[in-house]
């Protein structure tokens, strides 16, 4: 059973329906979750995605986005104290914010593939599963 988390900017290609100048972003991003719920994986989110999507979300807009799966596949999960502590660590010796330290923290410790389409986290993660949606449908 496939596990992937998220990250922020595939939440938003999905929701807003973006594009950038030749990638249909949110058709992928939404094949992705079609075919993630298909084949009967689980989306992992954080409560770090909703404090992200809370700057430019409502929280009824952040619940119809997050209605797109059943609360069995769509599991939410909590960064914890040494979690925080990690990504400030890893922050500071990658050079990267430590907000993305800390999604890729939880996309490892929590045995997950991360989608994202951030730069920052092909150039530090050897060890992490990283791929961008289209990569997976």
């Amino acid at each position: 059973m496939v596990r992937c988390y998220l990250d922020t900017c595939i939440w938003r290609d999905y929701f807003e329906n973006r594009s950038d100048r030749f990638r249909p972003l949110g058709e992928w991003a939404f094949a992705l979750i079609k075919n993630i719920l298909n084949e009967e994986g689980i989306i992992l989110y954080s409560d770090l995605i909703e404090d992200e999507l809370k700057m430019t979300y409502s929280e009824t807009e952040i619940k119809n986005l997050l209605s797109i799966a059943p609360k069995e596949i769509l599991i939410k999960i909590n960064s914890s104290p040494k979690q925080l502590k990690e990504a400030v660590l890893y922050s500071k010796k990658f050079n990267i914010p430590k907000k993305d330290a800390l999604h890729a923290i939880l996309a490892s410790d929590n045995d997950a593939i991360l989608i994202t389409r951030d730069k920052h986290f092909y150039e530090i993660w050897k060890e992490l599963i990283i791929k961008k949606p289209e990569d997976l449908i």
